[in-house]
């Protein structure tokens, strides 16, 4: 049965950053769920539509990763790798660089012949050949160099014990948490702080999917949030920075243009050759303004804000400001 989705009279308009965005709410509420569904598959929304890659590559590439650079000089601990887990980075590196040529075509292209391998991408006039598991034929080391090529973040959880531990990442865009302290932290360790999480047993099911993914299988969920600012990195090291925006922008005149729903598409892949769980997240901005153009957003929005439960509201930093952003949505 095929499912039709009536979009604005006006979408043919919108420019791409909405028409791309991964719109998180299917109903007027929200509660924690794994959400989680295969990768590749198109979700068609009232804009228009996402999903349909593995590793978008949109308008914003060349910013995001010149961010990324600059974070990483200012606070190399954003990346770190334990010993063992150099073999995970090139299962990754080979796993994710085929995919990304066979995706865009037109300005990517990769090439392996046992483990030689070329790598050509013409946004960044790149041209570069290296050897699968020699870490000095990558001059910033292979993690490094992962992480200058993608948008999403990058964490890698080694399985051991009968569970899932963080050894090694790349987190230059982490929303609210710390990469650095929760290196070789496992699963439900990391997860603690959820709420609602433990009596529901959201964390625990999560986990028992996890652990039973095959090598190769690849899967996808979407997380939410709410961003002051074109903020992608809203990490605890920085919250100096972010976090007093939070106290005022619901008296901020301006809270259309600067409040925004940030979302992660995280993706969950289980590498082909060391079995080690690749976590891919890319977040995404739209502030309320643009959120306003699409009006099923803009009341679907409105009311998950207004209905949020308090504890949940309080978890994500948003119960300041969440009332008036619910407020404005739900006015216009």
């Amino acid at each position: 049965m095929s499912i039709t989705i009536d979009k604005d009279p006006d979408s043919a308009v919108l420019p791409e950053r909405i028409k791309r965005f991964p719109f998180p709410f299917s109903s007027d509420s929200y509660r924690y769920s794994a959400n989680v569904e295969p990768a590749h598959k198109t979700v068609p929304t009232e804009a228009g539509a996402w999903g349909a890659g593995l590793i978008d590559i949109d308008e914003n590439y060349l910013q995001e990763l010149a961010e990324r650079d600059g974070i990483l000089a200012r606070d190399p601990s954003r990346m770190q790798v334990l010993p063992h887990m150099g073999p995970a980075v090139w299962d990754a590196i080979t796993a994710l660089l085929p995919v990304m040529a066979e995706e865009n075509p037109s300005i990517m292209s990769f090439h392996r012949e046992g483990n030689t391998c070329r790598w050509r991408n013409t946004l960044q006039d790149l041209d570069v050949e290296f050897t699968v598991g020699d870490d000095d034929s990558l001059p910033m080391g292979p993690l490094r160099f992962l992480g200058s090529q993608i948008q999403d973040d990058i964490v890698l959880l080694d399985i051991r014990e009968d569970t899932m531990w963080l050894d090694a990442g790349l987190v230059t865009f982490a929303a609210d948490w710390s990469f650095g302290f929760d290196v070789g932290m496992n699963f439900l360790e990391i997860h603690g702080p959820v709420p609602r999480v433990k009596e529901e047993r959201i964390v625990s099911r999560a986990h028992q999917f996890l652990m039973r993914l095959q090598p190769g299988e690849q899967y996808r969920r979407t997380n939410w949030t709410m961003t002051v600012g074109q903020r992608l990195d809203t990490s605890t090291e920085t919250y100096p920075e972010w976090g007093p925006d939070r106290a005022t922008i619901a008296d901020d005149p301006d809270l259309p243009n600067k409040l925004h729903l940030r979302v992660e598409v995280q993706h969950l892949i289980r590498l082909p050759h060391t079995g080690v769980l690749l976590f891919l997240v890319r977040s995404y901005l739209l502030p309320l303004a643009d959120i306003a153009r699409v009006p099923a957003w803009r009341e679907t929005f409105g009311h998950v804000l207004a209905e949020l439960p308090e504890d949940m509201a309080e978890y994500k930093g948003i119960i300041r400001y969440r009332k008036a952003a619910s407020d404005w949505l739900l006015a216009r």
